[in-house]
């Protein structure tokens, strides 16, 4: 028996519910993504996969739209799958256990799929239904966008004539999303060079920080361990000759660290004592609001039996902890408070041969993004390091002419009596993908009411479903 087949929109959850007995977790989408081909197939409609499992399918125009602009519902295959400490389902072979409690859906044990499958599931009701008016329907799922936006990288858009696209990948009804940041992983590497130094070795740790995420969090101006302990070890190196054994910090690079560890050699460790001393002082008084545990601290360490950074590589890594850019580097002019561009120094590490600094980079404005990747160049070259990026994805900047935001806006305050939020982030989202491949492209995502996603507490609330639903077919019906 069907758990969800009394819910409304019918065939909207029917599909949803089918998703969900199959396993679609990232890097597992093939099975999900033949569910799709298969769908298409039995309906006679034109549909393109390819080898990332991106799935392309194409509804023509209804009578009486044959000439009306083409529309791209877009959205996600995979799932993030987690679940609770009991469960003992392997969420790679089984499906989902579904349940429903009052208006919300939920899955017993695991995470729900919600994030995106109410998208799939939309799109291939929309996609059956005979019944409904609407133009030149091209659906778009891709795969892989839990862990790097992997498929609309890869995807082919040649197939799709439209230039309007609507995402439904958001998470809040409501709230129209109209522009997130681009950007990359940027890794500073400096050669190191080694050599005897008969120096007292001191452990230094930066820690006590609440870090967060780069891209939602940079704005709140939380301490970055690995910035601080920059201006730390400077500091030090004023009172007393210094060596540095190894600096290490962070764990991924779009999150900002909360903790930092060096070890050093120094010709008078009292005086670097007291230098830590001094900027526990000082740190703690800028960042009491936003780091109220923060803690700078230092101790004598054990002797290294490998040599520390010579003193030349060792100013050179100094120059790059303290001159490296960090944090916000500018405000949109046009959605106030939208942070427009940044960069996050997530993780240091002293490797066999090299130090690296790698920093996770953002911007809506992809020629802000590229000013930035020179900054790095220009001062790496100057130390005798380089930068090597990895994980490009382009930004999707706000368009202060978009058609369909207007018709969306006009349609949501007839239906709900208010107007939307309109929002952007400073986070990737693959409408950004699509922005970069499509000139012109005018874009929104919405989504309905998700809560607790990605967690096992995942939801889904029904009434919301039904409202956005309700929406995207008025929607559709008036892109005449």
């Amino acid at each position: 028996m069907k758990v969800l087949q009394a819910l409304e929109p019918k065939r909207v959850f029917s599909f949803f519910e089918e998703m969900c007995a199959i396993p679609h977790g990232s890097r597992n989408t093939k099975a999900i993504s033949d569910w799709c081909v298969d769908f298409a197939r039995r309906r006679g409609l034109e549909y393109h996969q390819d080898d990332a499992n991106n799935v392309i399918i194409i509804k023509p125009a209804s009578p009486g739209y044959e000439q009306a602009a083409p529309i791209i519902l877009q959205g996600h295959l995979d799932m993030v799958c987690e679940k609770t400490a009991d469960c003992s389902k392997d969420m790679t072979r089984e499906g989902l256990d579904l349940v429903v409690d009052g208006d919300t859906v939920y899955a017993k044990g695991t995470t729900l799929g919600s994030d995106d499958g109410i998208a799939v599931a939309m799109a291939l009701a929309i996609l059956e239904a005979e019944e409904l008016p609407h133009p030149r329907i091209e659906a778009v799922f891709t795969t892989d966008e839990e862990i790097g936006l992997l498929g609309a990288a890869v995807i082919d858009v040649s197939p799709l004539q439209g230039r309007t696209m609507i995402n439904i990948d958001s998470e809040v009804e409501g709230i129209f999303t109209v522009s997130c940041a681009g950007g990359n992983t940027s890794a500073c590497l400096l050669p190191i060079a080694r050599m005897p130094y008969n120096g007292e070795p001191v452990e230094v740790t930066v820690s006590g920080l609440i870090g967060g995420h780069s891209g939602t969090e940079i704005h709140r101006g939380r301490a970055n361990a690995n910035v601080l302990m920059g201006r730390v070890l400077r500091h030090i190196a004023a009172y007393t000759d210094i060596r540095i054994q190894c600096v290490n910090g962070g764990l991924k690079d779009n999150a900002i660290p909360v903790e930092a560890h060096a070890t050093i050699l120094v010709a008078d460790a009292q005086s670097a004592l007291s230098a830590v001393a001094e900027m526990n002082t000082t740190l703690q008084n800028e960042y009491r609001s936003t780091d109220p545990a923060l803690s700078v601290t230092a101790a004598a360490a054990s002797s290294q039996q490998t040599a520390p950074l010579d003193a030349e590589t060792t100013r050179k890594v100094l120059c790059m902890l303290a001159c490296l850019p960090g944090g916000i580097q500018a405000m949109s002019a046009e959605i106030p408070g939208l942070v427009q561009t940044s960069l996050n120094l997530g993780i240091v590490a002293t490797e066999e041969d090299q130090f690296r600094a790698s920093f996770c980079l953002r911007s809506s404005f992809d020629s802000q993004k590229d000013m930035l990747k020179d900054r790095l160049s220009c001062l790496m070259e100057q130390l005798g390091g380089h930068v090597e990026f990895a994980g490009e994805y382009t930004g999707w900047q706000y368009q202060e002419h978009s058609p369909l935001r207007d018709l969306m806006v006009q349609v949501y305050e007839e239906q709900y009596g208010k107007p939307p939020k309109i929002e952007a982030i400073h986070a990737g989202l693959e409408c950004g993908m699509f922005a970069g491949k499509i000139p012109g492209l005018d874009c929104v995502s919405i989504g309905p009411d998700l809560l607790d996603i990605h967690t096992p507490r995942e939801h889904m609330v029904i009434s919301s479903v039904q409202r956005v639903w309700n929406f995207l077919l008025e929607v559709l019906k008036r892109s005449k």
